[in-house]
This record gives structure tokens, C-alpha cells and sequence, in this order.
């Protein structure tokens, strides 16, 4: 497949009349426009139809390197902290100079005013600063029963009783149900024993705690209407004249009040503060110590 030869035809000045010549008839020097013969002309003789111009440039020297001009920034301006910056410090305001010639002359030093003095009120004590009795009561009482000591919630030990015959303890009681009085008596060696191998045996398992059986004894049958758990034992109106080692023998500590158990941990150098199962473990140990000081009745063992 061949491709048609596609040919361009000019106009040239040459072929209008002299009248529609627009610019005068100038002579053009091949050499000067480089205008290639095209090889086909050359060989037949046909006019060459294409025409092209060839301007030859001749390279510009190089021009000077001229210094770029530096960016002109203004000069830095002091930060200025906002309000709310943590280390924000406010500046006092400008003040004329009148006022700063006012300032700078020393001022004369305020009298101060006397200030009334007023007499130091009572200071209030802790509630519970010590263990010894308040102001105006004796470290000791009048034993309100033979086995206990002349100091409050003090009882005597095993040893001195029984060197002494004092081999029974006794208390008051009341039937809950015919509402009788009348008096039992526990043996103190049976008694004690009885206790101290129950400590000895569930002592661990107490976790400074009294157990239930502590926390709610059973009560005695009474001998007058034979109701089984109606006796309870008669709380004395004053705390110092409690039957402290009845109760033991009895294993009715429990039904002391808090404030009675309380009473006894606060004479006998022990925590008094906390719930009622606490404060009647401590009651327990602390008078089966004083009975017995050599037996297993630590607190904190």
C-alpha cells in the first residue's frame, strides 16, 4: 500500500502583478535560510513547491549572576502570655508620672490597733483520752462482791480464791416469764475449766469474734416455773457493781449492753470501739486473763 504524496503550493510574490506587491522584491540567499533541495528536484528537475526557513540563532552570552535579594522580616516582637497561660504574670498599668513621684516618696507606717484580748475558752478534750476515770472519781471502790478486787471491772484469780475457800460464785437472776427473783450459785473450778477447754479448742476459729453462743446465751431453766431459757441474769444500776465473774461462769456476758461491755474494756486497758461481737471477745478474754493470767488468753494470739 502506497501513501498519497500530499503536496503544498505557496504563493509567491513572483506571481502577482507588480501593483498588488505589498513590499518591494528581495533577493533570498539559500545559504542564509539553510533551505534544504529536496532530492526529487534535483534528479527531475521539478520546482521545489515547499518552502522552508531556517533561521539559524546564535547563542546569547551569559548574563552576570545577579545576588537573589534576601525576604525582609519584620523583627520579633515580644511574646505576650495570654490569661489564661500558667505562668501568665500581669503587668501593673502604666501610672503618669505625677502618681509615680507620690509613690516614690515614702509613705508614713500605719498604726496598728490594739486587738481586743479575749480569754481562751475550755479546751475540749479527746472523748476517750485514757483509761483512768474521769476527774472527780477514785481509782478505787468499795468490793462489791468477795471475789472482786476494789478496782473497777477487776476480779481476783483462781489462785487467791481458792487459797481463801472461795470456791462458789453466786448472782441474781429473774425468770422472764413469772418474773421471780432469786439466786444461783455456779461452782468456780467446774465453771472455769468448762470454759477454758472451749477457748482452748475454738480459739482459732474465733477470728477476734465472739461466737454465737457468746453473742446469745442460752439462758437457765427456772426452778420456780420450769421454763426452759426465761432466766436471765440481774444487771446491777451501776456499772462498777456488775457481777463480772458470774457472768463468766455463766457465759452470759452477752447479755450486758454495749456500754457495759464497753464500761469493762475501758478499765481493763482494751480497743473499746467496734461491734458488739468484738467488743465481747475482748470482755471474754480479758476476764478469763485476770482469773488465769498464765492460761492461752491473749488477745492478739
Amino acid at each position: 500500500m502506497t501513501s498519497r504524496t500530499t503536496r503544498k503550493f505557496t504563493i509567491r510574490d513572483d506571481d502577482l502583478p507588480e501593483s498588488s506587491r505589498t513590499r518591494p522584491r528581495r533577493e533570498i540567499d539559500p545559504m542564509e535560510y539553510a533551505i534544504p533541495s529536496s532530492p526529487r528536484s534535483l534528479l527531475h528537475g521539478e520546482p521545489n513547491l515547499n518552502l522552508s526557513l531556517g533561521i539559524r540563532t546564535s547563542p546569547l552570552p551569559p548574563s552576570p549572576q545577579q545576588p537573589r535579594p534576601q525576604p525582609q522580616f519584620p523583627p520579633p516582637q515580644p511574646l505576650e502570655l495570654l490569661m489564661f497561660h500558667p505562668i501568665y504574670v500581669p503587668q501593673p498599668p502604666p501610672q503618669s508620672q505625677p502618681q509615680a513621684q507620690a509613690q516614690a516618696q515614702p509613705q508614713p507606717e500605719p498604726q496598728l490597733q490594739p486587738q481586743p484580748q479575749f480569754a481562751p475558752g475550755p479546751r475540749r478534750n479527746r472523748r476517750n483520752p485514757t483509761h483512768a476515770p474521769r476527774p472527780g472519781k477514785s481509782l478505787t471502790i468499795q468490793p462489791p462482791f468477795p471475789w472482786a478486787t476494789n478496782r473497777r471491772a477487776r476480779v481476783h484469780s483462781l489462785i487467791y480464791l481458792t487459797e481463801r475457800g472461795i470456791t462458789t460464785i453466786s448472782g441474781e437472776v429473774q425468770c422472764k416469764r413469772c418474773e421471780q427473783r432469786y439466786e444461783i450459785e455456779y461452782n468456780l473450778e467446774e465453771k472455769f475449766s468448762e470454759l477454758a477447754r472451749f477457748i482452748a479448742e475454738k480459739k482459732p476459729l474465733f477470728r477476734h469474734r465472739a461466737p454465737p453462743v457468746w453473742l446469745n446465751p442460752t439462758l437457765p431453766r427456772c426452778d420456780l416455773c420450769h421454763q426452759e431459757n426465761s432466766v436471765k441474769p440481774k444487771m446491777a444500776e451501776k456499772k462498777n457493781s456488775i457481777n463480772w465473774l458470774f457472768l463468766l461462769l455463766g457465759q452470759m456476758v452477752g447479755c450486758c449492753t454495749l456500754e457495759q461491755l464497753k464500761y469493762f474494756c475501758k478499765h481493763t486497758a482494751n480497743h473499746r470501739t467496734g461491734a458488739k461481737d468484738r467488743i465481747l471477745y475482748l470482755t471474754y478474754l480479758g476476764l478469763c486473763k485476770q482469773i488465769d493470767p498464765t492460761g492461752p488468753y491473749d488477745i492478739f494470739d
